[in-house]
């Protein structure tokens, strides 16, 4: 059909979590070492226009809030100027075994990133 698959628009969303993360000198990968663990517990995504194979995209991710044991993310996705959707995840912190816990001391720090 020339569109781009609205699952697609979630993968987005988690690169751009990844990438703002990163962005604020803060690594996923610290929190696996720790044994904790981010997972989706709600995802929404409002499309407002389609996006076509081959379209440069670019996705603004913004931390919504970060609670004692959830995060939410706000997104938009863009084509140039034209504002295409917007989302909205929300993250609980788990252990090894699926045990929801506190979100790290580290995440919630103030950062001059």
């Amino acid at each position: 059909m020339g569109f781009l698959h609205h699952a697609n628009y979630f993968t987005y969303f988690e690169i751009g979590r990844t990438e703002l993360l990163r962005t604020t000198g803060r690594n996923y990968r610290r929190m696996e070492a720790e044994g904790l663990f981010v997972v989706v517990v709600r995802a929404e995504c409002h499309y407002q226009k389609p996006a076509r194979y081959d379209d440069l995209l670019a996705i603004r991710t913004t931390v919504a809030s970060i609670g004692p044991i959830k995060i939410v993310h706000d997104y938009e996705v863009f084509r140039g100027d034209e504002r295409l959707a917007t989302g909205r995840v929300t993250l609980a912190v788990v252990d090894r075994e699926g045990r929801v816990r506190r979100v790290p001391e580290w995440m919630l720090e103030d950062d001059e990133h």
